[in-house]
């Protein structure tokens, strides 16, 4: 073989090295579910938002945090530790690995799945406004506060803040729940836009706050409704993770009783287990049904 051939071979060998070590991994580099079983633990971001996942007298709890410990106990993984930050900061958190997954309820969208990778829907959303009690401008759905030129708190990285930007309303970004509740109780904003879900929770559980919250309603955008769902997100490479929770996610979604019997208790219902009429890819790709070709 002259000195050619025996470099183009060499070449050939080490790059069939290096693609078989990129598939499959070295011995010595954990994939990170399986670092989790090891460890016996995972470590999930949050951000604090009710009743997704939040802490309660120093515990981690929530419908999305119910949702993880049991699926992560299916896949052998016993304990779930929480990283409270906030919601704009989870996928830059999640992609620098502060924690290894994300549990926070988070929709799921176009330029979200850019930056990472979303497990199945679980719960699907409809959004709703908070006001003070009596809803003095009379204030049903974004299209309302457009309208009368109402001030609006949107919390930051939130999907109502895309709703508030693509109507043209410019709103008043916060970084909790809380503090859009505090906006709407000290005037500074006539509404403040979340999940209905939330704001329910929010208003139920602070009986003394001057609020109400209208009914839930699904946001037109140049007239396509804005189905929206949340779900856990991990990091794009880790497809193990990702495919080993939504084949357990999914037995669970399937059977309404086994849903609500884990989230059941943080005010979730029938109306919010996913029917399979919508799928991450379609999410991901902004296929949302009713959207204009």
């Amino acid at each position: 073989m002259n000195a050619t051939k025996r470099i183009a071979a060499a070449t050939s060998a080490l790059a069939l090295t290096l693609t078989l070590g990129a598939c499959g991994g070295s011995d010595s580099e954990k994939s990170t579910l399986q670092q989790a079983i090891d460890d016996g633990t995972v470590t999930v971001g949050f951000a604090g938002e009710a009743p997704y996942s939040f802490e309660e007298g120093g515990e981690l709890t929530g419908a999305s945090v119910a949702l993880a410990k049991e699926i992560f106990k299916r896949l052998g993984v016993e304990e779930v530790d929480g990283v409270n930050t906030e919601f704009g900061s989870l996928i830059p958190g999640l992609n620098a690995e502060r924690f290894d997954v994300i549990s926070a309820g988070m929709s799921i969208l176009p330029e979200r799945c850019e930056q990472a990778a979303f497990g199945n829907p679980e719960f699907m959303y409809t959004t709703a406004l908070m006001t003070k009690k009596g809803n003095p401008e009379g204030l049903k759905t974004l299209d309302d506060v457009k309208a009368k030129g109402a001030t609006l708190a949107t919390m930051t990285g939130a999907i109502e803040s895309d709703y508030a930007k693509s109507l043209g309303i410019e709103a008043m970004q916060v970084g909790t729940p809380q503090d859009g509740m505090d906006a709407v109780t000290t005037g500074r904003a006539d509404a403040f836009a979340l999940t209905g879900i939330s704001l329910n929770w929010m208003a139920k559980n602070n009986p003394e706050a001057d609020v109400e919250v209208t009914e839930s309603f699904v946001q037109e955008i140049d007239g396509v409704p804005q189905v929206g769902a949340g779900a856990t997100v991990f990091r794009t490479a880790d497809t193990e993770l990702k495919d080993a929770w939504n084949a357990e996610l999914d037995k669970i979604v399937s059977s309404e009783e086994e849903y609500l019997s884990i989230v059941g208790d943080y005010g979730f219902t029938a109306e919010e287990r996913p029917d399979g009429s919508i799928t991450t890819e379609q999410l991901c790709a902004g296929d949302l049904p009713g959207a204009q070709s």
